[in-house]
């Protein structure tokens, strides 16, 4: 357990002494912490509308006195300055309330996604050393509160399973309803800017989990540079649409830019035009934020036609993954609004398209880095420059980038430059307006034979051809070439169902050079999702890697 003299968290890496000098001088990092935000906020707008949900409507005085209510009674529980608690809610309003009264205590949330599971979260809570969770009793069908009892009996460090409960739920042996912890609001010690503020999850975990220390200077940096590029004010409301823990939809500009400026946040517990629509009429959502296949559903039904009134939404931002040009020049007439493409990590850099940006730009590019301070730069696989406009690793640092991940030597040896530079795994070029385009990860170009095939650009041709709704390419071991490619397509038309023949005849028609051809195809119905909705190639990996397993046994057995 920390003490209370402790600036900042065993295992977080600072920025250099001069570089955070620097940002303090130039009044990047601004010395101001997440609960003196709100404070700020509810001190001159008390009756302003906060946040809403299905179920719930709250002002800034209400948020600010829910946060503090609940802080003083997580401290009565014992949970002090420093601890590590895991927060794993759905997109409803007790989720800002939590995170607001841990901030206050000076307690470090660890956000976690509904879609995680044990086999996710027990290592989480082991790396972070957690000693509490929040969660929901039950959500969508699915029992949060057994597994938040499993995790706790996997991990030592764990003493408190704390539940969001809906009226009539009861509290799960061994947890308790976190209704029991809202005590009269009581000063707490005070909590430092330069404190490590929470701990994010890197988006390409594997094995020991990678956790990332924000601090309250560097994010408030982030999330108030985002609301000035996205132009947020006190007539925004942003709908949280993805996952709220996710870094794209809390900070880009997110629920915490919506309340940074004075906004609204609302939430919706499901994506699906069916549910959101209503909600955006209902809310008068005027922003919002969508990985690539939500952005294709929404975009489908709108076109469809008809819908519920959506003419107040201005703003429809995309990101977590590439949008492909075809996609992207299909939303703004489809929705009647503006796209703003976003790129970014939860390390740190974020680049948007701008609002006023030419639809070339918006459609074509990922936008530029948001903060002047930003320093990026595009290395080959030797760290050396590779010429302008020329595809390369992107790499970075800033004001608001992280210098290691929390306590992980060995992932910061991969990921960071001996001169602390960010390796973002990101395969990009930028032009010379310096709006970069993203032609994918690294890990998803299929290395076939020694030539490299850009899993982006293949996609973006096979969604040219009209039998094709949305594809998906992924790289299959082979023992001559390496890897071979696998064309994972949604048909346009369940009934017609495109062929290996017919899509290599399509791609060889576009001049393609013969080993960028596809070497299988896979029809499929819909794609795997991550949790935070964007398509999962890591399982598609798995299912070509099972089936082949299975084609190799019943092989086996004829013998």
């Amino acid at each position: 357990m920390l003490e209370l003299t402790d600036p900042v968290l065993p295992g977080f890496t600072p920025w250099p002494a001069d570089l955070a000098q620097r940002y303090r001088d130039q009044n990047l990092w601004a010395g101001a912490t997440f609960g003196e935000v709100l404070a700020t906020r509810a001190a001159a707008a008390p009756d302003r509308l906060a946040i809403v949900d299905t179920a719930n409507s709250w002002t800034y005085a209400e948020l600010h006195h829910r946060a503090r209510s609940l802080a003083t009674g997580l401290a009565r529980l014992g949970i002090t300055r420093g601890e590590r608690v895991l927060v794993q809610l759905p997109n409803r309003a007790e989720f800002v309330e939590v995170v607001f009264a841990l901030f206050e205590l000076g307690a470090l949330p660890v956000f976690c996604l509904p879609a995680h599971r044990a086999a996710e979260l027990v290592p989480i809570a082991g790396a972070a050393a957690a000693t509490a969770i929040i969660t929901c009793g039950t959500h969508q069908r699915f029992d949060y509160a057994e597994l938040a009892a499993t995790v706790r009996a996997e991990v030592p460090t764990l003493r408190h399973v704390l539940l969001v409960l809906d009226e009539g739920q009861e509290p799960h042996e061994g947890a308790r309803d976190i209704d029991e912890f809202r005590d009269e609001p009581a000063d707490l010690p005070p909590t430092d800017a330069g404190d490590v503020a929470f701990l994010q999850l890197s988006g390409g975990s594997t094995g020991i989990p990678k956790l990332i220390a924000r601090t309250h200077d560097d994010y408030l940096y982030s999330v108030r540079r985002s609301a000035e590029i996205c132009e947020l004010d006190s007539d925004t409301v942003y709908l949280a649409t993805l996952p709220v823990a996710h870094n794209f939809p809390m900070s880009s500009p997110g629920i915490l830019g919506a309340l940074w400026a004075g906004g609204t946040v609302a939430l919706t517990p499901d994506p699906t035009p069916a549910t959101a629509f209503p909600l955006i009429e209902r809310f008068g959502v005027t922003i919002t934020g969508l990985v690539p296949p939500l952005a294709r559903l929404w975009t489908e039904r709108a076109e469809a036609g008809p819908t519920p009134d959506l003419s107040s939404l201005r703003v429809l931002q995309v990101g977590g993954a590439r949008c492909q040009d075809e996609l992207a020049r299909r939303i703004g007439p489809a929705l009647g609004v503006t796209l703003q493409q976003v790129f970014g990590m939860a390390e740190g850099l974020v680049c948007y398209t701008r609002l006023d940006d030419p639809i070339e730009v918006v459609v074509s590019t990922q936008g530029r880095p948001m903060s002047e301070f930003d320093e990026i730069a595009v290395v080959d696989d030797h760290g050396v420059e590779v010429a302008p406009g020329a595809q390369g690793n992107l790499i970075t640092q800033g004001p608001y980038t992280i210098r290691g991940y929390y306590d992980n030597p060995e992932a910061d040896a991969r990921s960071f430059t001996a001169t602390g530079w960010y390796r973002t795994g990101d395969i990009v070029s930028v032009r010379p307006d310096g709006n970069l385009v993203v032609a994918g990860r690294a890990g998803d170009w299929v290395n076939r034979g020694g030539e490299k095939v850009s899993a982006e650009e293949l996609e973006a041709l096979l969604l040219e051809h009209p039998g094709v709704r949305d594809a998906v390419i992924v790289g299959t071991p082979d023992p001559v070439l390496g890897q071979r490619i696998c064309a994972f397509v949604q048909p346009a038309d369940p009934a017609q169902r495109p062929t290996l023949a017919a899509v290599r005849k399509f791609v060889r028609e576009r001049g393609v050079a013969a080993w960028k051809m596809p070497d299988k195809v896979v029809v499929v119905d819909e794609f795997p999702a991550t949790g935070v909705g964007k398509t999962s190639r890591k399982e598609l990996r798995r299912a070509l890697a099972d089936s082949a397993q299975g084609q190799s046994s019943a092989q086996h057995a004829v013998r």
